[in-house]
């Protein structure tokens, strides 16, 4: 066999027809590539960081690609697979690759469908607010002790209110999630790298011990905690307040499993 012949071989081994593209990152972009991998759809999931391979189980008919694409590196990505639908199951925050990946889905004409985490309503003593900007600017920090729960990328714009308020922050256990917490102004003391899920009893535990009178989280639904932070809160007796989700005009959206597996078998079967 030729070199030609063999690198022919090799691109038709690495790009089946008829892929999905699963945009992953949260646990339920876990839980939607292994149904859809059982139901004999070749799929593709995309994910930022090595450690969240670790998340997905071996199929034969799912393969991962870490590290972030750039809006060039999309419309490659999307032909070089023959991506004939995509399913968004990235993080409700993660706004950016979704407005992208969006974008280039209607200039491709390729099928879109955002799965997404059901939201939670907030029981009466949650204070919801609109953004960040709306926090940071406003005074419910001053002279609290903050426990943050919010994600790393977020800390450096919280570093001006390090001597406002004490603040504490829970980041996933990852050496670019603790450089840019101690970059914000986090000392190591109040710092606690976990991955989620974390119990009823621990989340406790984590605010007595840190005397906390204050949480700040996002609006994670069920899957990202959100409902223990609210009966912890109740429990304790701490305010906490929840960071609403970013509004982004979906072309599709679900929170149901089977519609997803539907759109799957429109665009791939047709």
């Amino acid at each position: 066999m030729n070199r030609r012949s063999r690198i022919a071989q090799v691109l038709a081994m690495n790009f089946p027809d008829n892929q999905i593209w699963i945009i992953g990152g949260t646990s339920e972009s876990v839980m939607v590539a292994q149904a859809i991998a059982e139901k004999n759809f070749s799929c593709i999931v995309t994910v930022t960081t090595a450690d969240a391979v670790k998340l997905y189980p071996a199929l034969p008919n799912l393969r991962i690609r870490v590290g972030q694409l750039k809006e060039f590196e999309i419309y490659q990505f999307i032909q070089q697979e023959k991506i004939v639908a995509i399913v968004d199951a990235s993080h409700p925050y993660a706004i950016s690759i979704s407005e992208t990946v969006i974008q280039i889905a209607q200039v491709l004409q390729t099928p879109y469908l955002r799965y997404e985490r059901a939201a939670l309503v907030p029981s009466q003593n949650i204070t919801v607010l609109e953004n960040f900007e709306t926090l940071l600017t406003g005074n419910y920090l001053t002279n609290k002790r903050v426990l943050l729960t919010v994600g790393y990328k977020i800390l450096p714009r919280f570093k001006i209110w390090q001597n406002q308020a004490v603040l504490f922050s829970r980041i996933l256990p990852s050496l670019e999630s603790l450089k840019v917490a101690l970059e914000s102004g986090f000392t190591s003391d109040r710092l606690i790298a976990i991955r989620p899920p974390i119990s009823i009893d621990l989340e406790k535990a984590l605010w007595q011990q840190w005397n906390i009178s204050l949480v700040v989280s996002k609006a994670s639904g069920q899957a990202g905690g959100e409902e223990i932070k609210q009966r912890v809160a109740e429990l304790l007796g701490i305010p906490l307040m929840i960071i609403a989700r970013p509004k982004v005009d979906y072309p599709q959206q679900t929170n149901d499993l089977n519609e997803v597996l539907n759109f799957c078998y429109h665009y791939c079967l047709n």
